[in-house]
């Protein structure tokens, strides 16, 4: 992505999208599902109509460490770890926004530029349904795609094992985004997100806000209903090991 087209970009913005997961072994299971996500710029962050502020909070505490005074700050306390500085160069995020003070977001994105506007890195904030964070540090390449080491724990039929294939080009008028994790000896799953942009407007998100009601709420129920219902599969269950909630990248 170069520091042009980022520029042209006018965050915060909304992507209407549909999330697909796909399970190819042991057992094929796809599961689909829409949701909204956002689009802002850590330095701007959406200042909403006191009415529509319950629908869309951005709070430093859902993210890295969840102690740093903002987004902004903990995210350069993850890249300091790493030897990276931006200069106060713009950074761009993709994810759930809180909604009526409930919050989850598998992956949250970071397109990091540096004050020249060349794009730096790309961190990938992990959750998984434990209550547990990770975050990897990514460099793609001119096509936006990157890969990195498994590391973290987050379905609870996939060891931590094997390695991320990711397609992440900074959102534009579409959203397509995928990641795919490959196994070895194993067919790969894969997970991607595909949407249209929406000006951040206040009809927009109201709008959005009606039809996806509690939409979090949804997303991380959705992993739970799909998990149990694999699981009267009988897909056997990997053990969680051990891991704090952490700034530690691969």
């Amino acid at each position: 992505m170069t520091a042009l087209s980022a520029t042209r970009l006018a965050p915060p913005a909304l992507y209407p999208c549909t999330i697909t997961h796909v399970r190819r072994a042991p057992q094929r299971y796809a599961l689909r599902h829409r949701t909204y996500l956002w689009l802002v710029d850590l330095d701007h962050l959406p200042v909403l109509p006191r009415l529509l502020r319950p629908f869309a909070r951005f709070s430093a505490r859902d993210h890295f460490t969840g102690r740093a005074p903002s987004v902004r700050a903990a995210l350069d306390g993850f890249l300091d770890e790493h030897g990276i500085d931006l200069r106060g160069g713009r950074v761009l995020m993709l994810a759930h926004a809180r909604v009526l003070g409930h919050v989850f977001n598998p992956m949250t994105l970071y397109w990091c530029y540096g004050l020249e506007g060349a794009l730096r890195c790309v961190v990938a904030e992990v959750h998984n349904t434990y209550g547990q964070r990770h975050a990897y540090l990514l460099h793609p390449d001119a096509a936006g795609t990157a890969t990195a080491v498994k590391n973290f724990y987050v379905s609870p039929f996939y060891p931590v094992d094997g390695h991320y294939e990711m397609r992440l080009p900074l959102p534009g008028e579409r959203l397509g985004l995928s990641v795919r994790l490959q196994l070895p000896g194993s067919l790969p799953f894969t997970a991607s997100v595909h949407g249209a942009r929406r000006d951040a407007r206040a009809t927009v998100l109201l709008r959005l806000a009606l039809r996806h009601t509690w939409s979090t709420l949804t997303v991380s129920a959705a992993i739970r209903f799909h998990g149990i219902r694999l699981f009267l599969r009988g897909l056997p269950v990997q053990q969680r090991p051990g891991h704090r909630t952490s700034e530690s990248a691969s």
